[in-house]
């Protein structure tokens, strides 16, 4: 913990449910699945289950090689310095815990791996006779040390505690015996266990110093930490025993004592520690933990002296001055020189000493006036000059909350995020050189980013949208950052709101859209997650269709997952545009380039793509353009004479398709006009009808609409043949059964297969005559056409899908031919390539 940080277990929110743990084997299925039950597990080589296990399973295991832990409603685990390490999916436990999740793959000593699941805990487990307390009842009754109550679990036995610390003054040796992590009691099964935390001078039962095991508590035991000043003897008052009785003259926390308290008070703990503080290990703090001499050291560890400093060689050299055997004069001058220099050092010291405390006493006093931006100041001011001061640090901190945290928090409360991030970067400034008050102004900072994020998502709803491709990111970076060290985060939020309690608010609704961010990423993150990498997988392998199903599952199945308009649109044009460049349709392409604007990530990916791949330029698009406009008006000639000056370039061959096209449909127009009168005609105009393309020729389909008003009753007859027709086909084709999985298998093209693949071609060619025709004289009928379109087009684009995702394992010949004839398109004509079909 740094300076001044509360205890983990202060926290307010509890952050899930009452939960048990399983390890089910992934390496050693003989060990069968393990459930933790109590808040606290151990793994070791001789606890259960393990010491029961043959020696070949757990040879890589330590003594005390890890423990799995239950803190406010999320499960950890953390590796206790063990020989050959922990791992969790993969990536090595290092000196802080991690939150352990199902699914989670954790491997112990790089042998025994389980998989981790959580299963939510069916109802208290009460156990007959459980412990109610423990007593710690001092040994000696001189030395005025008080009895310790213990009435919530975890207990934390650390010289920077209240218990401990309070008799720093009186016995400083003795408190710094204790380590600042030096043992816990917890309870198991209904017993009290003590645990040695690697302590310095170690934990005592009965005079025993404990090894790498916990070791039940009983009635009466001797217990001691660090030597024989701090001993106790162990009280167990139990449930179902009469409530012990006790005088409470101190605090109901952790009582805090003068120094000479009164030995008959009794410190009560009735707030558990946290466990997250227990096993967090820092390696710096361990280093100041002293040796106690009255302990038996191990025989290969050599102590070292302190170098001495300059005062204490002066001291010494001073003590021979006066203590020589010179003469009297010559020791007088000696004395005179030692004296004047003695008391120079005294009046410089003093000095130093009374210049530091004004400055000290200055800051102290502007807090207490609640003078805090002028405290600030001066603590800014002195820690530039000495930054390692924690005094300093704290009043400090202390300070700049007071002085501009209920600025944050109005901002906050008005929505005002911009202004928000404002006052945390001047915090950001002002902290520069206080280190202590830098964490806190980071945890401020993430609780504004938080905010800020949900309430654009509107965290006014209870279950607000999650927008893929725009807040996943964001939520990924919000979590991250707080599993990175929550319980560290949940420390310094406490300290927080204990300086200033109005943050209290923030820091609940903060803990709120925590729970619902964790909550969305054991659901909404994996499922966006999957549809990307379907999305990803279906545009590498070129058959971007059957994205339109999955997009649709996943908007069935997850209702809050937003966003998946826009992908469906994007996917649409994408189509449009990818079908069109693989066709070399040029005048298709241009449009469907001009509807090109993508705005989710993997298209806006795939237009850079394609245009790297070959994309017209921007000057064949301006004069395509001009080609585009000219036929539309009519301007035949002129349009046919500029795309004849295109044909050169990587687009010849989408040029010379196109003029080839328009050149049959002028030459088809001038054909018509001299045949008026004469047999044949209305059939002529129906079929010059139906080969104009729907878009890129309206010029002459308007020109030709008299004629085909004139014509309404045999172009209905002509649209109500092609729709029976359709009809028969896909009547077929299903009483024959749809091309099932082992046709599509075949090694070649069996005569089944090419039967059914020409109903299903012909079916959709008709259909598609039949509707644009309905529409052309404005029938009513063309809804009903448009139905069986749909139908017979849905199970076209099935096929082609399916055979295209059998290219690995069906020869490329005889899947081309497959799919030729099914069409490889939606436009696609029987027998007839892209190029031809649009020909009159």
């Amino acid at each position: 913990m740094g300076p001044g940080e509360a205890h983990i277990a202060q926290a307010g929110p509890t952050l899930g449910k009452l939960f048990d743990v399983v390890l089910e084997p992934e390496s050693h299925p003989a060990l069968g699945a393990i459930r933790v039950e109590e808040d606290l597990f151990a793994i070791g080589r001789a606890e259960a289950p393990f010491a029961s296990c043959d020696a070949g399973s757990i040879a890589q295991l330590s003594r005390r090689h890890a423990k799995i832990f239950i803190e406010n409603g999320e499960a950890y685990a953390a590796d206790l310095g063990s020989k050959n390490g922990t791992t969790m999916n993969g990536t090595a436990l290092r000196e802080k815990p991690v939150r352990l999740r199902s699914g989670d793959i954790i491997c112990f000593g790089g042998k025994l791996s389980f998989r981790v699941r959580m299963e939510p805990r069916v109802g208290a487990r009460a156990v007959a006779g459980r412990v109610a307390s423990v007593t710690l009842t001092p040994e000696r009754s001189d030395l005025g040390l008080q009895p310790i109550e213990i009435v919530q679990f975890p207990f934390l036995i650390s010289k920077a505690d209240e218990t401990f610390a309070q008799y720093s003054a009186r016995y400083p040796h003795q408190v710094n015996y204790v380590s600042r992590r030096h043992a816990h009691i917890f309870v198991k099964g209904g017993t009290p266990f003590v645990e040695d935390l690697g302590s310095t001078n170690g934990t005592f039962v009965n005079g025993e110093r404990l090894g790498d095991t916990a070791v039940a508590l009983t009635e009466g035991a001797s217990l001691a930490f660090g030597g024989r000043h701090f001993a106790y003897t162990v009280g167990l008052p139990r449930i179902d025993d009469p409530c012990p009785t006790a005088t409470v003259t101190g605090s109901l926390n952790r009582a805090t004592q003068e120094d000479g308290a009164d030995a008959d008070k009794t410190t009560f703990i009735t707030t558990a520690h946290s466990f997250l503080d227990i096993f967090c290990v820092d390696q710096s703090q361990a280093r100041d933990d002293e040796i106690n001499h009255e302990t038996v050291p191990e025989p290969s560890v050599r102590v070292r002296r302190r170098p001495r400093s300059r005062f204490s060689r002066f001291i010494s050299e001073l003590r021979v001055a006066l203590g020589g055997e010179q003469g009297a004069t010559r020791g007088s001058r000696r004395v005179l020189v030692a004296a004047v220099v003695v008391v120079a050092l005294a009046v410089a010291g003093g000095g130093a000493l009374y210049v530091k405390g004004g400055a000290e006493r200055d800051l102290k006093g502007r807090v207490e006036r609640g003078d805090y931006r002028g405290a600030l100041t001066v603590a800014n001011t002195y820690l530039a000059r000495h930054p390692g001061n924690a005094e300093a640090s704290a009043l400090g901190t202390q300070a700049l909350l007071k002085a501009y945290l209920p600025n944050w928090l109005d901002r906050l409360k008005q929505r005002d995020f911009d202004g928000a991030k404002s006052v945390v970067e001047e915090l950001q400034t002002l902290s520069a050189s206080n280190a202590d008050a830098r964490f806190l102004v980071n945890e401020i900072d993430w609780i504004g980013r938080l905010e800020a994020f949900m309430t654009r998502r509107g965290s006014e709803q209870a279950d607000p949208p999650i927008r893929i491709y725009a807040d996943e990111d964001r939520m990924s970076e919000l979590l991250r950052q707080w599993e990175s060290d929550p319980g560290g985060h949940q420390q310094r939020l406490d300290r927080i709101a204990s300086i200033v309690p109005e943050f209290r608010d923030a820091y609940a609704s903060a803990m709120s859209h925590l729970r619902k961010l964790q909550s969305d990423d054991s659901v909404y993150l994996p499922a966006i997650d999957r549809l990307k990498a379907s999305v990803s997988k279906a545009l590498d392998q070129g058959h971007p269709e059957g994205l339109r199903d999955t997009i649709a599952d996943y908007a069935d199945k997850y209702p809050r997952l937003a966003g998946l308009d826009k992908l469906q649109d994007d996917l649409a044009k994408y189509i449009e545009l990818n079908d069109a460049m693989l066709a070399r349709n040029l005048g298709a392409l241009v449009v469907a380039m001009q509807k090109a604007e993508f705005v989710t990530p993997p298209f806006q990916a795939r237009l850079r793509q394609l245009e790297h791949d070959g994309l017209p330029s921007a000057d064949v698009v301006k004069r395509y353009a001009a080609v585009s406009d000219a036929w539309k008006s009519g301007q035949a000639t002129q349009a046919i004479n500029r795309l004849q000056g295109m044909l050169g370039g990587t687009w010849a061959d989408g040029v010379a398709a196109e003029l080839a096209h328009k050149k049959a449909v002028a030459s088809q127009f001038a054909d018509l006009q001299k045949s008026r009168a004469t047999a044949g005609f209305d059939d002529r105009v129906m079929a010059f009808y139906e080969s104009l393309d729907p878009v890129a020729d309206t010029w002459f389909a308007n020109a030709i609409q008299p004629d085909l008003d004139a014509l309404k009753p045999k172009a209905l007859a002509r649209a109500q043949e092609w729709q029976t027709q359709a009809q028969a086909a896909w009547t077929q084709y299903r009483i024959n059964g749809a091309i099932g999985g082992e046709q599509r298998l075949e090694t070649g093209v069996s005569d089944a297969f090419k039967k059914q693949a020409r109903l299903l071609a012909d079916a959709q060619f008709k259909a598609q005559h039949a509707v644009r025709l309905f529409k052309q004289i404005g029938s009513e009928r063309a809804a009903q056409a448009e139905k069986l379109l749909a139908e017979i087009t849905a199970e076209a684009d099935l096929q082609r899908r399916s055979l295209v995702e059998l290219r690995a394992v069906i020869d490329p010949a005889v899947l081309d031919a497959k799919l030729a004839l099914i069409g490889t398109n939606t436009n696609a004509q029987p027998g007839v390539t892209g190029e031809d079909r649009r020909a009159p």
